[in-house]
Parts: C-alpha cells; sequence; structure tokens
C-alpha cells in the first residue's frame, strides 16, 4: 500500500493532481483544501496518501496533514459514506470545524456541505460522536473554554451529558474562580434538582 508520495507536479485540474515521482506520474485525488495549497506546477510536493484498491481500480487520495488523512479514514467507516461525500466533507469544512460541529452536534453545518443531506448528517453526528471523545481540543464550543471549565466540560461529555446540556449546566454552575471539582460537583448538584 502507499501511504505518501514525494515528487514534483506535473499538472493540477480540481480536485486531481498530477504528481511525478521519479518518472512514474501518478493521478491523486485531494480535498479542496488540500488543492487550494498546491504548490505551482513544476514545484516539489509531499502527500500523505489513502490508497484504495478496487477490482476496477487502484485509487490514490492526498492529504497535506496527517489530520485530514485521518479523519477521511474515519469518515470511510461512517456507514453509507464513501470516498466522494469523505473529500466533500473535507473540501466543506476544515478538520477543527468538522470536530466543533460533531460535539456540539450541529447537524446545521453539515447539511451545509454539497453532497451531505439529512440522513447523511445524522448518521455522521452519530457514528463519529466517539471519535472525537477523547480529543484533545474541543474546537469551536462556542468560545474555546481552557482551564477548569474545559476539564469539567470534558468530564460531564465523558458521563454522557450532550454538549448543549454540559454547557448549559456548566453556564450556571459557578464562577470564574471555581476549580473543576468544584465546577464539577455543582453541575451535577443542578442535574441532579432538575435545573439547567
Amino acid at each position: 500500500m502507499i501511504g505518501a508520495l514525494r515528487g514534483v507536479v506535473a499538472a493540477k485540474e480540481p480536485p486531481r493532481l498530477l504528481l511525478d515521482v521519479g518518472g512514474v506520474g501518478y493521478e491523486v485525488e485531494t480535498s479542496m483544501s488540500t488543492w487550494l495549497a498546491l504548490p505551482a506546477v513544476g514545484q516539489p510536493l509531499r502527500l500523505v496518501i489513502h490508497h484504495v484498491l478496487r477490482e476496477d481500480a487502484s485509487l490514490l487520495f492526498g492529504f497535506a496533514t496527517e489530520d485530514e488523512r485521518a479523519l477521511f479514514r474515519a469518515l470511510l467507516k461512517v456507514s453509507g459514506v464513501g470516498p466522494k461525500v469523505a473529500l466533500a466533507v473535507l473540501s466543506g469544512v476544515s478538520v477543527q470545524a468538522f470536530q466543533s460541529a460533531i460535539v456540539t452536534e450541529d447537524a446545521t453545518v453539515l447539511r451545509r456541505i454539497p453532497g451531505v443531506g439529512r440522513k447523511t448528517a445524522d448518521r455522521l453526528l452519530v457514528e463519529m460522536r466517539d471519535y472525537f471523545k477523547d480529543a484533545p481540543v474541543l474546537a469551536g464550543i462556542d468560545a474555546p473554554v481552557r482551564g477548569p471549565q474545559a476539564e469539567a466540560l470534558h468530564a460531564l461529555l465523558a458521563l454522557g451529558y450532550k454538549p448543549a446540556e454540559a454547557r448549559s449546566l456548566l453556564d450556571a454552575a459557578g464562577d470564574a474562580t471555581a476549580s473543576t471539582e468544584e465546577l464539577i460537583r455543582a453541575a451535577l448538584q443542578r442535574a441532579a434538582s432538575g435545573v439547567a
């Protein structure tokens, strides 16, 4: 399997490019975010690759970053999502924006991506939830939270609270000087009393 290619850009036409590697031209499909970052024809380039072997074809999908390739591979595991839809997702939003949409359960962001309808957006929300469960940064949840607020939010999400519910509990639970433990305790007490 091909994991990466380094060569010279021989030609490019969205969303494909031809990469000359030692005299062999590899046709590679890319997301638009990767394609827009490509150097000019004749310039060197290295891409990480996802290689798909089928009975009728050998397909190469190229990405500028490991994060993009990892998300592409995770998207392929979602039922009903093939390479074209996965590339559409990566072309429509950044990895961070996609992570934010999944964590905050924002189907509207996903439905704005060409090729992603209501059913696919709902499937992505359900099946990709675990992919970002242990992510170090919860990008784009309102304004990014740091310190005790972020730790408390992670804890509530790990306990099974939905992102919007966890944020609501934390917003009502404590002040900016509270510790992580105090925030969690106050949020859980509010949840137990049925007050959000």
